[in-house]
This record gives structure tokens, C-alpha cells and sequence, in this order.
């Protein structure tokens, strides 16, 4: 369940409920990824190669658009949706399918060189290091694959799906699994080196980003992990909201971390972990990496909108499309390229935020998509009166600005920064369906308070 809300009041004059018995627990396994559906929808990291961006889509094609124009100049049409995104390997892409398999195709030929077939589908972006890509499958395995025959070097098996864009350094490689793992693994044996443990599964379609020798990733436990490359020792963790972190990866700026959460929190840390200014957007932000111009962070989100904040976490301006947004996006010469859930490719001004041209995909039907949150529930530990359960000092001491909210980090904070250009959008209305389903639970807790008005009357 999806709560919506920046703040919840319950209208309640005598009775409220205390937030600290809103208990959100994860209940399933994630699988939002694997159960989308096919369609025009545009997710993933466009790459630059000759004046020319490449981008899968959900209608199973690989698409090359002129930078300049958008005009379709290339594509090329896999057996099933292409959620991972495109690698180079001297003149060709290297990308994955849902087809199970990974492909290798010549730029000049429009066709496939070869394609290794795995037994699950490939959501992860290969990375290309020393003649080898690098890549993870729903089957549980890492592979590595010599790009230019095509053939197996290595495979690695966890022991959970991995929809996990890797990120190889220094001879190592770095991937995640739904076994909750982050392993470090041999780049030209396959060894395992080492393995981290979180408390949930981790997914992500953007490549590790690694700082003076530490890497940053979050999981759906809702804590952000520093783990030191070497040794696989955490260094820190950092916490959350109550809806995990999942498909994007932290980025560094000036020695600051950059990171989006699911509860659609933008946060800025210092490298040590702690918190130093936190941004609210108007929805999830999921697979994302927050980027940098001319000290202007950047980064998308699920009500559609791309966020410019200043770095002091405060907006200054925002782009929106007609869907959501998933993945990195590209900069190029002060523009932003990027892909959307409602089928369209963008091209976008930095500097004025306007769009200079979108391409459509070859459907306008946008893709099926499970609820956010459909592997998350909330419930109510047990019923408390606000007259009990709140003294007349905790009334004296709440300050301007507090509201009671059904959300970790809705309480208004010194690290809270809000938006001048907050607006009603087409995403606002989207959440009315999740705002129906707390309506409902609304109305199960005013049952519950009714009861006992009764109770107490008699």
C-alpha cells in the first residue's frame, strides 16, 4: 500500500492514532521488475556513439535517434521487452533482452554478431571490461562473456535472481542478488572474494559508482551501505524511510553522496554518513543517479518530473513528461536525453528546461506496471487514544511546522526543503488510486475510534 500523503491529519478533535503503530513490512518478494509488460515505454541509460543515442524499449526494439533531431536512424528488434541498456564494444552495442539472451550487434549492419543465451531474463546492464561483458540473469547466475565470440569465460551462481548492473574495477567485479548479497567476484576467474550481507534483496540497473576505494549501494532492508572494495567490510549504513531502496545507486559530488529512496526522498550525506539535507519529490524515486551541472543536481522520478535542485537541496526548476522515469540519464553538451514511460524519447534544455524534441516509440501503449508498493502492507499494532497516550507537555512542545504523518521522515526537519514550484499534476491524480486504498484503511480506523466513543458514551 501506497499511502501518498506529505502529512496525514485525521480531522479527529478527541482521538488520533500514533504513527509509531503504523507498521509497513515488506511481505513478498520483489518482483515488480519481471512482471512489467510489453509495450512503448522507454526505461534505462541511453549511450552516445557518433552523434547518434541508442535505447531499448519495451516493444522489444534497440533504437538509434540523431542527437540532433530525434529522427529514428537505427533500430534493431530483439524477441522480448529490452528493460537492460546498451554497452559499447568497438563498433557495436552490446545489450540484454528478455528474451533471455545477450546480443552483440553490429552498428554498420543493423544485426546481431552473435547472442548468448541464459536461461532467465536479462534486466542487467552489461559492462564491458578488458574484451569481456559482464552481466547477471534472472537464473541466478553472473556471466562473463568474451565479446568478440560470444562464448561463456565464466558463470558465477547465487542464490537469487540478479537483476544487478555490475560494475567492474581494478580486476573486480561488483553485483547484487536477490539473496540479499553484494559479492565481489574474480573479473577473469569468477572467484568470489567476498560477499556482503544485507537484510533484503537489492536490485539496480545502473552500475556501482565507487569513492576513494568505497562502494555505495541500498537495499530493500531501507538502509544505504558504505562498504569498504577491498575488504567487503561495512563501514557504515544509513537509514531510511519504510520502502527500501531499489534500482538506482548513489552518486559523489564534491565529497557529498547524492541517493533517491522509494519513499521519494532525495538525500545529500557527507562521506562519513551523515545527513545533510533531504528533498522531497512527488513520488518514488526509483533507478536513479542523481548527476551534476554546473553544481545543479539532477535526477527523475515516478510522478514523471525531471528535478533541478541547487546544492542546498532547494528546487529550482523542473521538466515534466507524461510518464515515469526510470534510469540514468544522459548529458551531452546541455542537454538531457532520456526515456519515459509513456513512450517517448526526450531531448531537454538544462538551462531553460524546455523540450527541444521527443520521438515516439513504435507503440503508444504504455507498459503494465505493478502497484509500487505491492509487496509492502501496513497495519495498525493496536488502537491509542491521543488524549492517553500524548501528556500536555508533548502537546506544549510540538513545534510549527510538525504534522502527524503515516511516513518515517514526513515530520518537518531542519533537513527538509521544500519546493516553490510544487504543482498538481497528472501523477497527483494517478495517486488517487493509492490515496482510495488509505481511504478505506481511513475509514477502518474511524470504525475502531467510533467503537470506543461508543463504549466510553455508554
Amino acid at each position: 500500500m501506497d499511502f501518498g500523503f506529505e502529512s496525514f491529519e485525521s480531522g479527529l478533535s478527541d482521538f488520533d492514532i500514533d504513527v509509531e503503530e503504523v507498521v509497513v513490512k515488506k511481505t513478498k518478494t520483489y518482483d515488480r521488475a519481471w512482471k512489467t509488460g510489453q509495450g512503448g515505454s522507454v526505461q534505462g541509460n541511453p549511450i552516445l556513439y557518433k552523434d547518434v543515442i541508442y535505447f531499448g524499449a519495451h516493444d522489444g526494439y534497440v533504437y538509434g535517434v540523431d542527437e540532433r533531431t530525434g529522427e529514428i536512424v537505427w533500430r534493431f528488434k530483439t524477441n522480448d521487452r529490452v528493460l537492460s541498456s546498451p554497452a559499447l564494444f568497438e563498433d557495436s552495442i552490446i545489450i540484454g533482452s528478455f528474451d533471455g539472451n545477450l546480443y552483440r550487434i553490429d552498428i554498420e549492419k543493423e544485426s546481431a554478431v552473435w547472442a548468448f543465451k541464459t536461461s532467465g531474463e536479462v534486466f542487467s546492464a552489461p559492462f564491458v571490461y578488458e574484451g569481456a561483458a559482464y552481466f547477471g540473469s534472472r537464473d541466478g547466475n553472473v556471466y562473463a562473456v568474451d565479446c568478440n565470440t560470444g562464448k561463456e569465460v565464466w558463470r558465477f551462481r547465487t542464490g537469487g535472481d540478479v537483476a544487478s548492473s555490475p560494475t567492474v574495477q581494478n580486476g573486480r567485479v561488483y553485483i547484487t542478488s536477490f539473496d540479499y548479497n553484494m559479492y565481489c567476484l574474480d573479473a577473469r576467474t569468477g572467484k568470489e572474494l567476498w560477499r556482503f550481507k544485507t537484510g533484503d534483496e537489492m536490485i539496480n540497473n545502473i552500475p556501482f559508482v565507487i569513492h576513494k576505494g568505497m562502494i555505495y549501494f541500498g537495499s530493500f532492508d531501507c538502509y544505504l551501505y558504505a562498504v569498504n572494495c577491498k575488504t567487503g567490510k561495512e563501514i557504515w549504513r544509513f537509514r531510511t524511510g519504510k520502502y527500501g531502496i531499489g534500482g538506482g545507486v548513489p552518486n559523489v559530488y564534491n565529497d557529498r553522496i547524492y541517493f533517491g529512496s522509494r519513499d521519494g526522498d532525495l538525500y545529500s550525506l557527507t562521506l562519513e554518513g551523515k545527513e545533510i539535507w533531504r528533498f522531497r519529490a512527488g513520488g518514488p524515486i526509483i533507478a536513479q543517479l542523481p548527476q551534476f551541472y554546473d553544481d545543479v543536481v539532477i535526477f527523475g522520478c515516478e510522478d514523471g518530473n525531471i528535478y533541478f535542485l541547487d546544492m542546498n537541496g532547494n528546487e529550482t526548476g523542473r521538466f515534466r513528461t507524461g510518464g515515469r522515469l526510470y534510469g540514468k540519464f544522459l548529458l551531452h553538451d546541455g542537454k538531457i536525453y532520456l526515456g519515459s514511460w509513456d513512450c517517448y524519447f526526450y531531448c531537454v534544455s538544462i538551462e531553460n528546461k524546455k523540450e527541444i524534441w521527443r520521438t515516439p516509440t513504435s507503440s503508444m501503449v504504455q507498459s503494465y506496471l505493478p502497484p509500487v508498493h505491492a509487496v509492502f502492507s501496513a497495519e495498525i499494532k493496536k488502537e491509542t487514544h491521543t488524549e492517553d497516550a500524548i501528556s500536555e507537555d508533548r502537546y506544549k512542545s510540538k513545534k510549527k511546522g510538525e504534522a502527524v504523518s503515516l511516513s518515517d521522515y514526513h515530520v518537518a526537519s531542519e533537513y527538509s526543503s521544500t519546493s516553490e514550484y510544487k504543482q498538481k499534476s497528472e501523477y497527483d491524480t494517478s495517486f488517487v488510486m493509492f490515496e482510495g486504498e488509505m481511504q478505506v484503511e481511513v475509514m477502518w480506523i474511524s470504525d475502531l475510534i467510533a467503537k470506543q466513543m461508543n463504549l466510553k458514551q455508554n
